[in-house]
């Protein structure tokens, strides 16, 4: 391999697989901290309006979040609010998020979109945290070989 050919594909590399590890860690810190301090809820899966939102593996969720309405000591009433959870990122969706399901899950009572599921609605969540990364920390490590092929080559 020319050593450009390598430069340039240890580069490409190395930043697919630095970037793939800091969003993982980012995914998983977010999900860890919603499920200890979020607020847990009930969501309804929604069906989609759209036949292309059939396609994403994050089903759609529709729950009631409260809303403060006026200024301090105002009334709470509740909001409803249209999410679909972080960190999910099988490549089907599962037949137990079919349109009008229950499903737990937590959520950031400062920003309500921010929704993760709940821990016993992801039981492989560690497994595919694993796989990406691994991704994530090989295409680091293939970047680097290339990168010190290229430097002493």
């Amino acid at each position: 391999m020319e050593t450009t050919t390598e430069m340039v594909g240890g580069v490409v590399l190395a930043l697919f697989g630095g970037a793939l590890l800091l969003w993982c860690a980012a995914e998983v810190r977010l999900r860890h901290l919603l499920r200890r301090r979020g607020v847990s809820a009930v969501a309804k899966v929604v069906a989609e309006a759209d036949a292309h939102g059939e396609l994403d593996s994050a089903p759609l969720l529709s729950f009631a979040a409260p809303a403060s309405v006026g200024g301090a000591g105002a009334k709470r009433c509740a909001e409803v609010v249209l999410a679909r959870p972080r960190g999910h990122t099988p490549l089907r969706r599962s037949a137990r998020f079919a349109p009008g399901a229950s499903i737990r899950i937590a959520y950031d009572p400062v920003r309500p979109s921010r929704v993760v599921l709940a821990a016993a609605e992801t039981p492989r969540a560690a497994v595919v945290d694993l796989l990406w990364t691994t991704l994530g920390a090989g295409c680091l490590a293939a970047g680097a070989c290339l990168l010190a092929a290229g430097f002493t080559g």
